[in-house]
């Protein structure tokens, strides 16, 4: 279970926070927002009852707190008491964060009403505890009795942080110019309490820096797998291998943010909700006023998803009736049947199973091959107290580690699981010992393809070739190798002492798509209307080569480009429409003027002949921009398709007539003439449910239905007029 947090932020409000500074198009209050907000938006996104906090203002116009009644505490407003928050206290914050009118507070006393917040809140109990400053420090500031808070805040335990507006951090490199008096007093005040409570103190700059860096997300440890790792069978053998450990996973993909669905509630004249439009869901019920625009975070209600089965019944209403999930079998898909097996019956179609952890064999290292890896790894431990087993599987891992070898084992995670293969590779690191896994592929799941060799080429008598136009020549290969030794990053980054180093370590690349999309959500929760910022650097920093290698292997890529007579390519024709403009071909010959027919030579009309269909339909409509010729071409692929299926032995042709009507789809969408292939499919379709195109041809159709050649609709083609409905059926 993740630890309990309690948290309280400071936010500095004073009149000076309206204020600009140092040419920046922001005040100190917006800019100090986006590293509160960054925060607090983080911990809505765990979604975690443990993960509370609460939100003081400081140098406020009016005073809310429980000691009010003290002077000292004056113009200090608890906002948000310490509980776990949610959007819509997100929502109520973000009006009250506007500056003052004041520059009265004391931010020491504030830190006094937030060390109550948390003891109340906390009490005895086991949490983080945490109290988060944000001021630009020119405020008035009483430190008497500071060496009592001090005490308090490190025997209550509690993390300090005091983020200030423009303080001076020698680490960080900056120096505010021109401070003022007030100012450097509280920001050395500030410190000094900082310092003596072993807390952060930092200028706001950096803070802001850091949020583009990503915070890893904490994972609880869950087991796959705890049970013995056993080497024979030890119901037989009293020599057999038996290891009780542990399998927890080492990788595993973190997905990204998935989205729901939910509708705006409406009131009508009733006072009933009813549902408007589709939005972005968020909990629902949160006891707000209801009365607020449907755009606001309370207005929404969830979506609950309903499945209906139907059956074809002629005697039905609509030919279809409705039949209730419990009276469905379960089918399995054999050729172009279902074989139905019972509930009864389904034991047979699984495999009855233990869990168990089996060694089966092993291998040298060298006799592996990493594409074999199908799977995220997995790490395999003792259990954690049994000293006899830490002991035994030290001595296998070390075993496995000196001879150089693998371990495969038969894995079955739980009872009548499916059992897999596994690798077992020893890891032996400073802190620990364990076996890592990865699953191996069964005889079914290997892929074998065979592709021509890239350093030869062999002919049809089988002559071997070691140069030919499509091999690489020495050059080529030598420049080649150049330019990748020149873009080479496992040594171009720079440590901190400016030593070499590697570029892209693993620990400093992050997953662009699941940061972006977590980004764009917490800043939207805060401003729904704003326009989301760009992403953080980090995450587009190695989208690309550095700039600086590009630049330095320009000699090597031009030295490349030389050597592989590399050529600009025309670019690619976007449609193919009868009106389009055909781009030259680099020869300067006009291909279709000579492909066309020559009216003074008495050429005979193109025929498409069933011997050449495809490619003399496409030239056919290469080299007319006629309407009718284009139906013409049509007509005739069409006249192809029809007597091929007529002639057809069985099933025979029907592969290369679904793949003749691909083609003549295709085409005729690419042209904007949707119809002439509409029409063509219908009148297609009756001849076949007719018997007219060489017998009972109903089979043919559904080959049809299955490649989904149906009617061009309209979503498909604009220039189409068949709707969706239509293209159904």
């Amino acid at each position: 279970m993740a630890d309990k947090e309690a948290t309280v932020y400071i936010v500095d409000v004073g009149v000076s926070m309206g204020e600009r500074h140092h040419d920046r198009d922001q005040s100190d209050l917006e800019w100090a927002m986006i590293y509160v907000w960054e925060k607090i938006t983080s911990t809505v996104a765990l979604d975690r009852k443990t993960a509370t906090l609460g939100v003081i203002l400081l140098r406020t116009d009016g005073t809310s707190n429980e000691l009010s009644d003290e002077d000292e505490f004056d113009h200090i407003s608890v906002v948000q008491e310490i509980s776990p928050i949610l959007l819509p206290d997100l929502r109520h914050l973000l009006p009250k964060m506007k500056p003052s009118e004041t520059n009265h507070g004391d931010a020491i006393s504030a830190i006094i009403i937030a060390i109550q917040m948390i003891n109340k809140y906390c009490k005895k109990l086991k949490y983080r505890r945490k109290i988060v400053l944000v001021t630009d420090g020119r405020g008035l500031l009483n430190n008497d009795g500071i060496s009592e808070i001090t005490k308090k805040i490190k025997g209550d335990m509690i993390e300090l942080v005091v983020i200030g507006v423009d303080f001076n951090d020698p680490e960080y490199g900056f120096k505010e110019e021109n401070k003022g008096f007030e100012k450097a007093k509280n920001e050395e005040i500030l410190k000094s309490l900082v310092d003596d409570c072993d807390g952060v103190f930092g200028t706001l700059q950096e803070a802001i820096d850091e949020l583009g860096v990503p915070r890893l997300k904490s994972t609880r440890p869950v087991h796959s797998y705890k049970d013995q790792l056993t080497l024979g069978n030890p119901d037989q053998y009293n020599s057999a291998m038996c290891i009780d450990v542990e399998r927890y996973p080492r990788t595993m993909v973190r997905r990204p943010l998935s989205a729901s669905q939910f509708v705006h509630r409406t009131h009508n004249s009733n006072g009933h909700a009813t549902a408007q439009s589709s939005a972005t869901i968020v909990p629902d019920g949160d006891g707000a006023d209801s009365t607020l625009p449907t755009a606001d975070f309370n207005g929404l209600s969830s979506v609950k998803n309903s499945r209906a089965y139907e059956v074809i019944d002629e005697g039905a209403p609509g030919g279809k009736r409705t039949v209730d999930r419990e009276d469905l079998a379960r089918g399995y898909e054999y050729g172009r049947t279902a074989v139905h097996i019972s509930e009864s019956d389904e034991n047979v179609t699984k495999l009855e199973t233990q869990a168990s952890l089996e060694i089966i064999g092993f291998i040298p290292w060298a006799n592996y091959e990493h594409y074999m890896n199908m799977s995220v790894s997995c790490v395999v431990i003792a259990q954690k107290t049994n000293t006899k087993a830490i002991m035994a599987l030290s001595s296998m891992i070390h075993a496995l580690f000196e001879l150089s070898s693998y371990a495969i084992a038969r894995l079955v995670p739980k009872d009548n699981k499916s059992p897999m293969l596994i690798l077992l590779a020893p890891s032996i690191e400073v802190d620990y010992e364990c076996l890592l896994d990865v699953q191996l592929p069964f005889s079914e799941d290997v892929r074998s393809y065979k592709f021509p060799p890239l350093d030869r080429v062999v002919t049809v008598s089988g002559k071997v070739l070691k140069e030919h136009r499509n091999l690489p020549t020495g050059t080529l290969s030598s420049a080649m190798s150049d330019y990748v030794d020149r873009m080479d990053i496992s040594t171009f980054g720079k440590d901190d002492e400016g030593n070499p180093t590697e570029y892209m370590k693993m620990t400093d690349t992050f997953s662009p798509v699941l940061h972006r999309l977590d980004q764009a959500v917490r800043w939207r929760a805060v401003y729904p209307h704003e326009p989301v910022p760009p992403p953080h650097k980090i995450l587009i920093k190695y989208s690309r080569p550095p700039e600086e290698l590009i630049d330095d292997a320009k000699p090597q890529l031009k030295k490349l480009m030389l050597a592989a007579d590399v050529k600009k390519v025309p670019p690619k024709l976007q449609s193919r429409k009868r009106d389009r403009h055909q781009i030259k071909p680099l020869s300067g010959l006009d291909i279709s003027a000579l492909l066309r027919p020559n009216d003074n030579n008495n050429h005979k009309k193109p025929k498409i002949t069933r011997e050449n269909a495809i490619p003399e339909f496409r030239q056919m409509l290469d080299t007319t921009e006629d309407l009718g010729a284009i139906q013409d071409a049509a007509a005739q692929m069409g006249g192809v398709i029809e007597a091929r299926i007529k002639d057809s032995f069985g099933d025979g042709a029907y592969a290369q007539v679904v793949e003749e009507l691909g083609v003549l789809r295709e085409e005729l969408i690419e042209l904007e003439e949707p119809g002439i292939y509409n029409e063509f499919v219908r009148g297609l379709k009756g001849k076949l449910l007719r018997g007219e195109l060489g017998g009972e041809r109903k089979e043919m159709w559904w080959e049809v239905r299955k490649a989904k050649l149906g009617l061009v609709e309209r979503k498909v083609s604009p220039q189409s007029v068949v709707e969706e409905e239509e293209a159904r059926l």
